[in-house]
């Protein structure tokens, strides 16, 4: 039997492929468009993980460097704190510097000034000596060339030669007396507790008496105990124990000012 297709029908069908074939179509190019928008995301994704990871890694090192500093800031603070303390006491020195500085000419004048009452008043020994060191400082107090450290340091100097005398024990031969009658004897001086003579034939020997500014006699014992200071003095004879008259007392120094 021969089927017959109608024209309508063979149209529909044919309508229908087309309509098929076009939705296809766009089905495809929606995937495509799926697709690139999915490897888009992906990428912007991927992106963003990587900026993510590398501001991790950024405040990770930030970090470690704050507890760096943390650490070093608490070990350089007492340091730092020292520091500020030796800054105050120097602003306070230099604070007071300018009243220090016009105080220091009167304070050279006082210690010059007590330096040479002090060998006019002490026992007599190198007194020529000692009162051309304390004439000099006289005379350098006027120096426009000499700083001010430069005095100070060659007062103290004297000072301290002068300190050093009361603790020598030392042993001399000169003369005693002046003009015509000037002899020539052994001195023995122990510090500034006592000052002696002695002639070189042991017959005749005194004590200086500070109180009365003159020589006193001693007595044959006592001139025995000068000749073994004087021995011991020049390394002659084992130190020991004398027994002699003190120059002066004690308790106090020449017309009670303080001992050097």
């Amino acid at each position: 039997m021969e089927i017959r297709r109608h024209p309508l029908v063979c149209g529909a069908a044919l309508w229908l492929l087309v309509s098929v074939s076009s939705g296809a179509d766009e089905l495809l190019q929606e995937a495509g468009e799926a697709q690139r928008a999915q490897a888009e995301l992906q990428a912007r994704i991927e992106a963003a993980d990587d900026e993510v990871r590398e501001r991790l890694e950024e405040l990770r090192r930030l970090e470690r460097e704050t507890r760096h500093l943390s650490a070093r800031n608490a070990e350089l603070a007492p340091r730092l704190e020292g520091q500020a303390e030796t800054l105050d006491r120097r602003e306070a020195a230099f604070a007071t510097l300018a009243e220090t500085r016009a105080a220091l000419p009167e304070l050279e004048r006082s210690l010059v000034e007590r330096l040479a009452r002090w060998v006019e008043r002490d026992l007599p020994f190198l007194t020529d000596e000692r009162r051309a060191r304390a004439a000099s400082l006289e005379a350098g107090g006027d120096d426009p060339d000499a700083s001010v450290e430069e005095r100070l340091e060659r007062i103290l100097a004297a000072w301290r030669t002068e300190l050093d005398y009361g603790r020598e024990f030392d042993a001399w031969r000169g003369y005693l007396g002046g003009g015509g009658v000037r002899r020539e004897v052994d001195f023995l001086r122990l510090g500034r507790v006592g000052l002696y003579y002695l002639t070189p034939d042991s017959r005749e020997g005194g004590v200086w008496r500070a109180e009365e500014a003159r020589w006193v006699a001693l007595d044959e014992a006592e001139r025995r105990e000068v000749r073994h200071g004087l021995r011991i003095a020049r390394d002659q004879r084992a130190p020991e124990l004398l027994k002699l008259p003190v120059s002066q007392p004690l308790q106090s120094a020449p017309d009670g000012e303080e001992r050097p």
